[in-house]
């Protein structure tokens, strides 16, 4: 339902306006746009895979970046039969970086049970804080402090919180020089300058040429890296950038337009969404960095609609009938029947509209850059690819759509789960994940414990729309033993199923210790740069 004039929150952009007064965007499921491609390739390119993202290909979850080994390109990896040869950083410590919130709910669960009473509260406020001691120290002045030096390029070239300026701009020694001299601060116990500290493990720099080079530059050299039996270094290049330009209007909850400063790494911090024109500048330079990269097929995702996130939580019924939106969306910690408009922190239904049509004219820039990559606008045509992830998201969006027919436009259906997904009790969905009490879930399955990255199951579903892609620009997958795969490629959804630990046994206190919740994202940001969403 499009938003009528009045519902347009002052301060919106012209362009994004007028975008809310039309229907919504209509996602593209065709990858190709329906222009065809002939493209001359021989042999196979030594890298198989390559990513350049932000957190939601590096393996973010649960607010820390720690099971890297299945993040959306290691599990494609994985199931290319190249996983070996696959070369993605590594977080350790306790629960990676910045603050492992499963493995924090799990300690908690040890030492109070299934259910946190009013009177332990302190004592697990306490037991909260020797935890994110215990992570400050290592990362600030233990094992962690100090970045591994890898003599090659990551496949992997992704780092939690970047939007487009900073993968275009920083290099290993912008975030180098950015990480402060640690102080144990009693009161702010996140590890400080995260994002710089895990992006040291992303970036090359074994060498001072590598210490000035982008996420850019590292896949240049993939690509360069071949010889004459293959006419590239790169056989697929993943890029998923740009949620970061939207993502803070719900971590932080505040709707802020970039201004006339937005390139500018030290003074952008403060924006949580970028207008259009300044998005289309930015996505602008990215493509072409992208076009000097020597990849065979590359394949672009859209951003997905953040509001669906149930970092934000829509409170109550939708504002009419037919609507897509909620009054407020708030922390999913913060009880509906106490909630205070002028207290608590939220953003409005017309704010959230506003951002997701922002959200469809970036979509709308991606599409356009990918059909004239195909048809050979400014040169010879380029075997790019959409990925439409806003799309995809759409049709698992649980509250927005499943539960709403009302509110459904004319091109959605829901997602068709694969058969292990399906047979899951309960079935996963969008919701906050909860807890039954009895060892297993009862609502939630697609987002982890931070509310806004994917489970394991849910970085699948990523990876099982990419994989389809691939076969279709004709990849080959094989099995570990090098045989090549035949029939539908799929992901080994048993393996992922049992690799995740929030849809088989979640912690049984998520309900009781979202109070919890609430207190570390007062005291310490926890939605804003605990999540590591933004820095």
């Amino acid at each position: 339902m499009p938003a009528q004039t009045r519902d347009i929150p002052q301060g919106t952009p012209r362009d994004v306006a007028a975008q809310a007064k039309k229907e919504p965007r209509t996602p593209e499921f065709d990858p190709t746009l329906g222009i065809v491609v002939e493209a001359e390739v021989r042999g196979t390119p030594p890298h198989r895979i390559v990513a350049l993202g932000d957190s939601l290909l590096q393996g973010f979850q649960s607010g820390a970046v720690f099971h890297t080994d299945l993040s959306v390109p290691a599990i494609i990896a994985y199931e290319l039969g190249a996983l070996r040869a696959f070369r993605f950083p590594r977080y350790g410590g306790p629960g990676g970086l910045p603050l492992n919130i499963e493995l924090m709910l799990r300690r908690l669960e040890d030492r109070f049970g299934s259910s946190l009473q009013p009177w332990e509260v302190p004592l697990a406020l306490f037991d909260v804080r020797s935890f994110m001691d215990e992570v400050e120290d290592y990362w600030e002045r233990g094992p962690g402090a100090t970045a591994p030096v890898v003599a090659a390029y990551q496949h992997n070239l992704s780092c939690f919180g970047w939007d487009l300026r900073d993968a275009l701009s920083r290099t290993a020694r912008i975030c180098a020089d950015a990480i402060e001299t640690p102080g144990d601060d009693f009161l702010n116990q996140v590890v400080q300058n995260n994002g710089d500290r895990a992006a040291l493990h992303v970036y090359p720099h074994w060498a001072p040429p590598q210490w000035e080079m982008t996420l850019f530059d590292a896949a240049a050299a993939l690509g360069d890296d071949h010889d004459g039996t293959t006419e590239s270094g790169i056989e697929t290049l993943v890029v998923f950038l740009g949620s970061n330009n939207a993502l803070g209007t719900v971590t932080d909850l505040r709707v802020e337009w970039s201004g006339p400063d937005f390139r500018d790494l030290a003074k952008k911090g403060p924006y949580t969404i970028w207008r259009p024109e300044h998005f289309d500048a930015e996505f602008a330079e990215v493509v072409a960095q992208v076009e000097r990269i020597s990849a065979r097929h590359v394949i672009w995702c859209t951003i997905p609609h953040v509001t669906i996130a149930p970092i934000a939580r829509g409170l109550g019924s939708k504002v009419e009938h037919g609507s897509r939106y909620f009054p407020y969306y708030t922390r999913p910690w913060i009880d509906e029947r106490r909630f205070d408009a002028t207290r608590d922190p939220n953003i409005t239904g017309a704010q959230a509209a506003v951002v997701d049509a922002a959200i469809d004219l970036y979509n709308t820039t991606i599409t356009r850059v990918v059909a004239e990559a195909r048809a050979g606008t400014s040169g010879p045509p380029r075997d790019w690819y959409l990925l439409d992830v806003c799309g995809l998201l759409e049709r698992l969006a649980l509250r927005r759509y499943i539960d709403d027919v009302q509110a459904r436009p004319a091109w959605w259906t829901p997602y068709p789960l694969p058969a292990a997904l399906a047979a899951l009790d309960p079935v996963p969905d969008s919701r906050f994940l909860t807890a039954d009490g009895r060892g297993g879930r009862a609502t939630g399955g697609f987002f982890s414990l931070d509310g806004v990255h994917p489970t394991t199951v849910g970085y699948g579903i990523l990876a099982q729309e990419i994989m389809t892609i691939m076969a279709q620009a004709g990849v080959e997958f094989r099995h570990p033993s090098g045989e090549l795969r035949t029939g539908p490629i799929t992901v080994d959804w048993e393996r992922l199923i049992r690799r995740d630990t929030l849809i088989r046994t979640p912690p049984q206190n998520i309900d009781s210790t979202l109070s919890i919740l609430g207190w570390a994202d007062e005291v310490a940001d926890l939605a804003g740069r605990a999540l590591g969403i933004r820095l």
